[in-house]
């Protein structure tokens, strides 16, 4: 077992890993940036390293200065958490050759999964259903439009390393599909630094649905219960629950056996998830791996009982797997969480960083809080908007949405706007308590309450 891990990251994530090494007994190393001198994971480490600038660029991406602050402080293991780092190669890469343990998959699966294009391939090696779709070779002239024809319109344009909705277009026509190329390559050479595309078939109206990973060196690999990531705007998670309110068991057997398979074709080992899109009938096709542990990973420890943190440390040292398929599937409560973000829905979900004057936290039965905010805090303006989690569960669905709206009702943080009330504003929608929307559904709600605004400013 390690000494001493090193968390490559910051914020809630960070705060969470952090007492995870407590609790098995680990010491802990933060590391932060001068404007995260005051962040709730530098004073709740063992230890912590200021390693640059405000800009993440000069701060919690770069290499160099985190393997030096493992170096100094003897931590034997770093944990990336999730973002910056946490799906770069040449980072696990770079932990390997300072003899120093990633926690996390190999560089060689990274590489493998990390890349859209090449992630898809290692799926239809292990017969995972794929969308049908096509590379990108050569230009757009009538041969390639044809091909394109074949799989039928509408398609997405995809950046093959692409998240959060950077760099896809979908396309309905084909006179629209030079351009939208163009646009979705630009996009993602700037966010990315890579524009390269791929066109797949449009799946209308899915829902988001993914299955949690976890594998061993032994080649023991298992798939929990599925979570449902379908409420999003823009292509961005807002709320996730366990189990889908669409998935039968049958499916979710399917699902669990697909994500064992591709893990088993790469030699994949610790954990990640397998992302599906599920259409209206009942079908499955792959989306992409995520190297790396999820913002939603509460929602499975929640209904499964299992700490997908601790299992990460003890894989990566090389433990067997410490939990059985059948542990794994095990369905204990319905849970629900509820990410909430400083931003302002009034206005586009626009960021709203700045001073939390005060903060009323929910609590009862049946809800747990993962956050690094408190009372006093000054939230920067540099990251990702992530103030806490909210995650809410009970015996069933129905009563787990109301625990939700009763938790969303208590939950109050003054000085800066968040996303709270839009929670609530999707939760008390009849077709979320029916299970009836899909990824759509956020922005349909969006778009219908600003038609009512306007209604009534004119």
């Amino acid at each position: 077992m390690f000494n001493k891990i090193l968390i490559a990251n910051r914020s809630e994530i960070a705060v969470r890993v952090i007492r995870a090494c407590r609790e098995l007994g680990i010491k802990s190393v933060a590391v932060y940036s001068e404007a995260d001198r005051s962040s709730r994971h530098v004073s709740l480490a063992d230890e912590a390293v200021c390693i640059g600038p405000a800009p993440s660029t000069e701060s919690y991406l770069r290499v160099d200065r985190i393997l030096a602050a493992a170096k100094s402080t003897g931590a034997d293991a770093i944990h990336p958490g999730y973002g910056f780092l946490s799906e770069r190669a040449h980072f696990a890469d770079a932990c390997a050759a300072a003899g120093v343990t990633f926690i996390g998959p190999s560089g060689k699966a990274i590489r493998a999964l990390g890349d859209k294009l090449s992630g898809k391939a290692v799926a239809e090696k292990a017969e995972v259903p794929c969308v049908p779709g096509m590379k990108l070779s050569g230009p757009i002239d009538a041969a390639f439009l044809k091909k394109v024809e074949a799989i039928g319109f509408p398609v997405m344009v995809k950046a093959s390393a692409g998240g959060g909705g950077k760099g896809l277009r979908v396309v309905h026509e084909a006179d629209k599909l030079k351009g939208e190329v163009e646009r979705a390559s630009t996009e993602a050479k700037a966010a990315f630094g890579d524009g390269t595309v791929f066109i797949e078939k449009f799946i209308e109206k899915p829902r988001h649905v993914e299955i949690q990973l976890a594998a061993d060196r032994f080649g023991n690999a298992v798939a929990c219960v599925e979570r449902d990531c379908t409420v999003q705007r823009r292509h961005q998670k807002l709320i996730e629950e366990s189990p889908s309110p669409a998935v039968t068991p049958a499916i979710r057997k399917k699902m669990q056996d697909a994500a064992v398979r591709l893990a088993k074709t790469c030699d994949y080992q610790n954990v990640g998830t397998v992302e599906f899109l599920l259409d209206k009938h009942g079908n499955f096709y792959f989306i992409e791996v995520n190297t790396r542990l999820q913002v939603e990973h509460p929602v499975t420890e929640t209904v499964t009982g299992l700490d997908l943190v601790k299992t990460q440390i003890l894989l990566a040292a090389g433990e067997k797997m410490p939990f059985s398929q059948a542990r794994a599937s095990e369905i204990r409560c319905h849970a629900i969480e509820h990410r909430i973000n400083a931003e302002d829905p009034t206005r586009g979900f626009a960021p709203c960083p700045g001073l939390v004057e005060s903060i009323n936290w929910p609590g009862g039965a049946g809800v747990r809080i993962d956050t690094h905010l408190y009372a006093g805090y000054t939230v920067p303006s540099y990251y990702d908007s992530l103030l806490a989690k909210l995650i809410v569960w009970s015996d069933d669905r129905s009563s787990a949405i109301r625990r939700s709206l009763r938790a969303l009702g208590e939950l109050d943080i003054q000085g800066i706007e968040t996303t709270a009330k839009f929670h609530a504003r999707v939760l008390s929608d009849p077709r979320f308590g029916t299970g009836d929307f899909d990824t759509s559904f956020a922005d349909q709600l969006l778009k219908a309450d600003a038609e009512a605004k306007a209604k009534v400013t004119a």
